[in-house]
């Protein structure tokens, strides 16, 4: 086994131009797929924290009585999904506006008559934001009488959902492409590296070396340029990573927490994909030459 690794890194070595070339293409294979997935994951805990933000706001009619607005909470409370109701009155909901709003504030210390209406504002379970779930808790509560209208994020949370979508469709479509274009680098650089051991190849055969012995080597270097291609892709990645999390960290809102990186189960998984794409282009090689 020694000797195999000894002729592997003295291959390595002798052809360090292509298989410098190989690493750094896995690498940018590595860097474009895992920085998508990055972006996916810190994306979906930001919509996570964001969905669970998410309140739904019933207006009321001018002049409900407050036995009629109690058995509209009662009402409320009832439908699934609904995890809390809190009521707001209109005089509560100017004076929220006035210290949000502070540059306004004068202008909406001159008004006459408060124009805001009494408000419900209402906690959704989780299941509840799923799909259309939210849709049809919102029917109910906008057929019920004292009811003027109700408002909630479905719109945001549509088009954030569709971006996530088409940014995930986009990283695959990306990240495959580079992955085809890793394994054939890898591929054609041992096929170089094998054309140029043919005569040593044909000595070997000739005196009684299986295939075994003869591929084994080249199947190391293939496990060592995918495993270097995807510790340089995992680097670069990390050092952009620690850049953008204090950039970005800044512009997040309080409570959203901060950017994630992949765990060491994910980091893992990922240096065993690319030493697997370093060995399946060893392999497309190796199959095409020693046959011939």
């Amino acid at each position: 086994m020694v000797q195999i690794w000894r002729r592997a890194l003295k291959d390595i070595w002798a052809n360090r131009f292509l298989n410098t070339i190989t690493v750094v293409t896995i690498a940018m294979a590595v860097l474009i797929v895992s920085a998508f997935g990055l972006l996916s994951v810190n994306f979906h805990q930001l919509m996570d924290k964001w969905r669970n933000g998410i309140r739904m706001l019933v207006y009321l009619k001018a002049d409900v009585s407050q036995q009629d607005r109690q058995a509209l909470e009662d009402r409320i409370r009832g439908i699934k999904g609904v995890s809390g109701v809190t009521f707001i009155s209109k005089e509560e909901g100017l004076a929220r506006m006035k210290q949000r709003m502070a540059i306004l504030e004068r202008l909406l210390e001159d008004l006459k008559k408060n124009p805001l209406p009494d408000t419900f504002e209402v906690r959704l379970d989780a299941d509840a934001l799923e799909g259309d779930r939210i849709d049809g808790v919102a029917s109910a509560i906008r057929a019920m009488a004292p009811v003027e209208e109700v408002v909630y994020g479905k719109v945001w949370l549509n088009r954030f959902a569709g971006l996530m979508h088409l940014f995930r469709l986009a990283g695959t479509a990306m990240g495959g492409l580079f992955i085809m274009a890793a394994v054939f680098i890898v591929a054609n650089t041992l096929r170089l590296v094998l054309y140029s051991r043919q005569q040593e190849i044909e000595i070997m055969r000739l005196i009684g070396a299986t295939d075994r012995f003869i591929k084994m080597p080249f199947f190391v270097e293939g496990l060592v340029q995918g495993f270097f291609g995807g510790l340089l892709g995992l680097a670069v990645l990390y050092g952009l990573f620690r850049v953008a999390a204090v950039r970005v960290g800044a512009y997040l809102p309080i409570g959203f927490g901060e950017m994630r990186y992949f765990s060491s189960t994910t980091l893992l998984l990922i240096l065993g994909c690319t030493m697997g794409v370093g060995w399946i282009g060893c392999y497309l090689s190796l199959k095409g030459f020693l046959r011939r």
